[in-house]
């Protein structure tokens, strides 16, 4: 069994809402031996969560204060972004860190604060999901280091060249979000670095996920991710057995800054060894 990696996944929320805690909390991480510390991306979250911070730069404090954790949005709906932004963000913070960003993505949701029909954004999934793989062909184009020049549906870009280039080469490794029992997020997620299954209830259903990835992507899983997220005093192993790489510990919304504080000292579970 391959080691399965640790990460603190905080909602930046009440507590959370200062980079300046969540930095320390990170450089804490890093000291205790955790392997990554990753953040939601949010406007805003139902009652009674009142303060909501912004990922980017609680995630710029964050890369200063550490000098091996991995980090990111987990996950970022880029379908309520600009993609010519986010390249530019990503590329930046992944110079900052040294190489050690991870973006997350996924479609995004309305359901938990009306961040996307308070703002106007796109409410209908299917047409944010095409949005998403139009974000991701000009992020990947534009961490070439090459001219980009694209017109689709929603986006257009027209002869820009994104340099600095990220440090990650070809770019910043790509995680992608879905529920498990849906193929289209299984798919883009094949053809990404990562997929962050949400929602999991048990081991078996995560065993599924991994065979429809490895046959989609024809067997090449050996530098491929797989992040679950779990209850901290939840078992890491079946998952890990079930082809896990990465746990991210669940925290509720709002969560206070003390249980975040004991968790981190407990310090990771790493079943299966270096």
């Amino acid at each position: 069994m391959n080691r399965l990696r640790s990460a603190l996944w905080l909602p930046l929320f009440d507590d959370l809402a200062d980079p300046r805690v969540v930095a320390r909390l990170a450089s804490d991480a890093e000291e205790a031996g955790w392997d990554g510390c990753f953040v939601w991306d949010h406007l805003c979250w139902r009652a009674p969560v009142r303060q909501v911070a912004d990922p980017w730069i609680a995630l710029a404090a964050s890369a200063t204060a550490t000098e091996r954790l991995r980090l990111g949005p987990m996950v970022s709906p880029l379908a309520r972004r600009r993609p010519v932004k986010v390249a530019r963000e990503t590329a930046t913070l992944d110079r900052l860190s040294d190489g050690r960003l991870i973006l997350g993505v996924g479609i995004g949701s309305d359901r938990f604060g009306g961040e996307l029909s308070k703002t106007g954004e796109q409410p209908d999934d299917r047409r944010r999901g095409r949005m998403l793989d139009e974000s991701l062909a000009i992020l990947a184009a534009a961490w070439s280091g090459e001219p980009v020049r694209h017109r689709g549906e929603h986006y257009t870009v027209d002869d820009i060249t994104f340099l600095p280039r990220p440090v990650q080469r070809p770019g910043v490794p790509v995680w992608a979000a879905g529920f498990p029992g849906n193929v289209k997020p299984i798919r883009r997620a094949a053809r990404l670095d990562g997929f962050f299954p949400v929602n999991l209830e048990h081991p078996d259903q995560l065993a599924e996920v991994v065979a429809a990835l490895t046959g989609l992507r024809q067997g090449e899983m050996a530098s491929y991710d797989i992040a679950v997220s779990l209850p901290f005093d939840a078992d890491p192993l079946p998952y890990a057995a079930a082809g896990a790489t990465w746990w991210l510990t669940e925290f509720d919304p709002g969560v206070r800054l003390d249980t975040v504080r004991g968790v981190l000292r407990d310090g990771p579970t790493s079943p299966g060894g270096d």
